[in-house]
């Protein structure tokens, strides 16, 4: 598994606490951190993807943004799920969900970091599954 940059130990620790691989790859100056075997909850077309997050720079101190799936996801009852695109990284074309933190909901320096972002992304999937067929 590659280590190609540093993360903060905080993210080591939580990485390497879930049992599962993962990477720190970069490609053209950009930086993403790949999480193999992340359980999606009932009602979508897998059981667990690679999820993918952009390391901006001036991480921890800026925040982490949004979440990349691998398969992309599809609801199993055929709603579409709004607000995805696909982009290309690492020779793979993974599944953008264009979700974001809300003023009620800021980043906080010194104590959001990969831990607190996946707990967003798990809520992100929750929500995504409890939506009605419309």
């Amino acid at each position: 598994m590659r280590r190609e940059f540093v993360l903060p130990q905080d993210d080591i620790d939580w990485l390497e606490g879930r049992g599962k691989p993962y990477e720190l790859a970069k490609e053209g100056g950009v930086l993403h951190v790949i999480v193999h075997g992340y359980p999606v909850p009932e009602g979508f077309n897998t059981a667990e993807v690679v999820a993918s997050v952009r390391i901006d720079p001036g991480y921890p101190d800026s925040q982490i943004d949004m979440v990349y799936f691998f398969p992309p996801l599809v609801r199993n009852d055929g709603r579409q799920i709004n607000a995805t695109c696909i982009e290309n990284f690492d020779g793979r074309s993974w599944q953008r969900w264009s979700r974001h933190r809300t003023p009620a909901n800021p980043w906080r320096p010194g104590i959001d970091n990969l831990s607190t972002h996946f707990s967003l992304v798990a809520d992100w999937l929750s929500k995504e599954k409890s939506k009605a067929f419309t």
